[in-house]
């Protein structure tokens, strides 16, 4: 059975995916054991309220340093004895002594079809307001491991989505949520679960 944490900053939309995909079988072999936010007010946190779920608030901006707030994520991660990180919308980056102890262990859901709309400035609405700026027809969304840099890790799953010619952002971004994300997030924890990706030379193969 795979332990997953879960990491979010705001609302828990992909958690309430990957926890409905759990629930209703569409996640084999995996529970999610934690889920950890950076904000105390974070509805992701709301969501798990009375699921079992442990559950709690670790932000940088109450330890003196990086590597004071690493350390303290590693300890609440090894006493889950987590195999799987999830960074759902967690928008703090990660301390280089978590994703060194955890290489291929963290997977994170971004809402653009990398290498396009990705990388530093890229998140939350700004990934759907430059590619609306761009005009490009197709966007979506990528599961990609997370490794040193920004959303450069090796890719596991992307979905394509179309861009309609009436959007909004905000519009946007909720279609690429249902449409894409909702969908590859679950997909990619169960693969993962049952031992069917394998990172070879820098990419990613479904077994």
């Amino acid at each position: 059975m795979l332990n997953i944490a879960v990491m979010v900053s705001g609302g828990g939309t992909n958690l309430q995916a990957l926890m409905d995909a759990v629930a209703d079988g569409s996640v084999r072999n995996a529970r999610i054991s934690i889920v950890i936010s950076n904000k105390k007010d974070a509805y992701a946190l709301t969501r798990v309220a009375g699921r079992g779920i442990k559950n709690c608030c670790i932000a940088p901006k109450d330890y003196e340093n990086k590597e004071a707030f690493g350390h303290a994520l590693l300890a609440a991660l090894e006493a889950e004895q987590v195999d799987l990180i999830v960074l759902a919308g967690y928008l703090v980056i990660l301390p280089g002594l978590l994703i060194q102890r955890y290489k291929n262990k963290i997977i994170n859901i971004h809402p653009s079809l990398i290498p396009s709309f990705c990388g530093a400035g890229f998140y939350g609405l700004k990934v759907h307001e430059g590619v609306l700026a761009r005009g490009v027809k197709v966007t979506g969304a990528t599961v990609h491991f997370v490794d040193e840099g920004t959303d450069t890790g090796p890719i596991i799953l992307q979905k394509a989505v179309a861009v309609e010619p009436d959007d909004t952002p905000q519009t946007l971004q909720r279609r690429v949520m249902e449409q894409a994300e909702w969908v590859i997030l679950p997909e990619a924890v169960d693969l993962i679960a049952n031992g069917r990706v394998r990172v070879e030379d820098g990419k990613v193969r479904i077994l």
